[in-house]
């Protein structure tokens, strides 16, 4: 199995082609990015958490949090672990060693909750990864990358220049 590296949830934007959100990991000790689509709910729910916002009743997360919490876990972990034709698959790790399998947007709107490490595997951030460069262009990795993979990095591209905070907010 390969090493993980440790990721930032750097934010969710909206998919301005599809109208899809999409949630961006990035690298915390490196320039790649991993951009991860997502339903809406779940887009919803990680976005609340990162801006801090408390819904007037639980969502599904917190309800969920909650029932850990009163089980007497904690959720100590994340990790994306595979893709699989675009589809994310993570991993939840609790206190006592226990791991979960989960979507990736559960897993992630879990770890925006809990400020836990949320880390990815190198084999899928060498596949779905985009790289930062200096100047703040998303570039293909090195080597050479399939057409649809360069389609993907300039669909990706064109999104960050058109996307806007506004598109989600209620």
């Amino acid at each position: 199995m390969s090493a993980d590296v440790l990721m930032e949830i750097a934010g969710v934007r909206m998919d301005v082609p599809s109208g899809q959100p999409v949630v961006v990991l990035k690298e915390a000790a490196g320039a790649r990015r991993l951009p991860i689509w997502v339903g809406t709910n779940e887009a919803t729910s990680i976005v609340f958490a990162l801006q801090g916002i408390r819904p007037p009743r639980p969502l599904t997360h917190d309800l969920l949090l909650s029932v850990v919490g009163a089980l007497g876990r904690s959720v100590t972990g994340v990790v994306v672990h595979t893709v699989e034709d675009t589809v994310f698959h993570a991993a939840i790790t609790f206190d006592n060693s226990t791991v979960v399998d989960a979507r990736a947007s559960d897993a992630l709107a879990l770890a925006a909750r809990t400020g836990c490490p949320v880390r990815c595997a190198t084999a899928v951030l060498d596949e779905a990864g985009l790289v930062l460069s200096a100047d703040g262009e998303l570039r293909e990795q090195a080597g050479d990358a399939p057409r649809e993979a360069e389609a993907q990095v300039r669909e990706f591209r064109d999104f960050l220049d058109q996307v806007d905070p506004e598109d989600f907010q209620s």
